[in-house]
C-alpha cells in the first residue's frame, strides 16, 4: 500500500461524514474548549491560556503523527510555518477579545475573515446569495453591543484577518497530504510565535498541576480536535465552501455561549441564528471527494 493510500486509509473514518456534521462536532468541541478557557482567565493572563492552548496542542498532534518522516521542501516549511504563526495569533487575539466580550457576539464578528475569504472565491448567484444570507446573520448575531469595548473589537477584528490566513494556508497544508503531521509541526512552530506574549504571565500554572491539566484539555479540545477535523474537510471540499460552512461556528458559539456560561441570546440572535443556517443550506456542494480548484 503507497503512503498516499495509507493515509487515505486513515481518515477513511472521518472522510465517510459529510462536512456539516463534522463542523457542528469541530465547533462543539472548540467552544466547550473556550467556555473552560473563559473560566481559567481568573487564574492565568488569555495570553498565556492561549500560549498553553496552542503548546499542549502541538504536543499532542505531534505524538500522533510522529511516524511520518517524509522530507520537507523548503517551500512546504514555510507554508506550514505561516499556517502556525496565523493560527496561533488567531489564538492569541480571540482570547484577548473574548476576555473583554461575550463568547457568541465575539465569533460573529470575528467570521469577517471567513466571509471574506468567500466573497472572494463566489462565483454564481446562488452561493453570492447564500454567502449573502450567512453574512447578514453574522451582522445581526454581532449587534452593536460593543459600545465601550474598543480594544476587544479590535483583538477581535485581528483574530478575524487571521483566520482568514488560517483558511488559506491551512487548506495548502491539508493538500499536501501529510496526515496530521503538518498541522502539528504548524502548532508548534505557532508556540514559538507566541511564546514572548503567553510566557511571563504563565508563572501559576507552574505551580499549580490542575491548571495544567486544564490547559491541556483546551488544547485539545480547541485545537487537536477541530484542526484536526479542519485538514481532514479541507482536503475534499472547496476553500469557498469550507469558509462559508464556519457560518456554523458563531451558531454554536451561541449556543455554548446559553448552555455553559448563561450568556442567553436575544430574539434577535435566534434571527442571526436563522440566517446563517438558511446561507449554509442554500450554497451549491460540489463534490466532496476530490480536490476541487478554489
Amino acid at each position: 500500500m503507497t503512503t498516499s493510500a495509507a493515509a487515505s486509509t486513515k481518515r477513511g473514518s472521518l472522510a465517510d461524514f459529510s462536512p456539516e456534521p463534522l463542523f457542528v462536532l469541530s465547533a462543539i468541541s472548540q467552544y466547550l474548549g473556550a467556555a473552560i478557557a473563559i473560566n481559567l482567565f481568573r487564574e492565568l493572563s488569555p495570553a498565556s491560556v492561549a500560549w498553553l492552548r496552542v503548546t499542549f496542542a502541538a504536543i499532542v498532534v505531534i505524538a500522533i503523527s510522529w511516524r511520518d518522516r517524509r522530507p520537507w521542501t523548503r517551500r512546504a516549511l514555510i507554508g506550514v510555518a505561516v499556517f502556525g504563526v496565523s493560527t496561533a495569533l488567531m489564538n492569541l487575539f480571540f482570547y484577548l477579545g473574548i476576555a473583554r466580550l461575550g463568547l457568541g457576539k465575539s465569533v460573529a464578528i470575528e467570521f469577517i475573515g471567513p466571509i471574506t475569504v468567500a466573497a472572494l472565491r463566489t462565483r454564481t448567484a446562488r452561493n453570492f446569495a447564500a454567502l449573502g444570507l450567512a453574512a447578514f446573520g453574522v451582522v445581526v448575531l454581532a449587534g452593536f453591543g460593543v459600545s465601550g469595548k474598543l480594544a476587544g473589537l479590535l483583538f477581535i477584528l485581528a483574530a478575524s484577518a487571521m483566520w482568514a490566513m488560517y483558511i488559506v494556508f491551512g487548506t495548502r497544508v491539508a493538500r499536501d497530504d501529510r496526515g496530521l503531521s503538518g498541522l502539528g509541526i504548524g502548532l508548534a512552530i505557532g508556540a514559538v510565535a507566541i511564546l514572548p506574549f503567553g510566557a511571563p504571565g504563565s508563572g501559576p500554572a507552574w505551580h499549580a498541576p490542575h491548571l495544567l491539566v486544564l490547559c491541556a484539555v483546551v488544547g485539545v479540545l480547541c485545537n487537536a480536535i477541530p484542526y484536526a477535523i479542519d485538514q481532514n474537510v479541507m482536503r475534499r471540499i472547496s476553500t469557498r465552501r469550507f469558509a462559508v460552512l464556519l457560518a456554523l461556528l458563531p451558531v454554536t458559539a451561541v449556543f455554548i455561549g446559553a448552555v455553559v456560561l448563561n450568556q442567553i441570546p436575544t430574539r434577535l440572535d435566534i434571527v442571526g441564528v436563522a440566517f446563517v443556517l438558511c446561507g449554509v443550506i442554500a450554497q451549491e456542494r460540489e463534490g466532496v471527494t476530490a480536490l476541487p480548484a478554489d
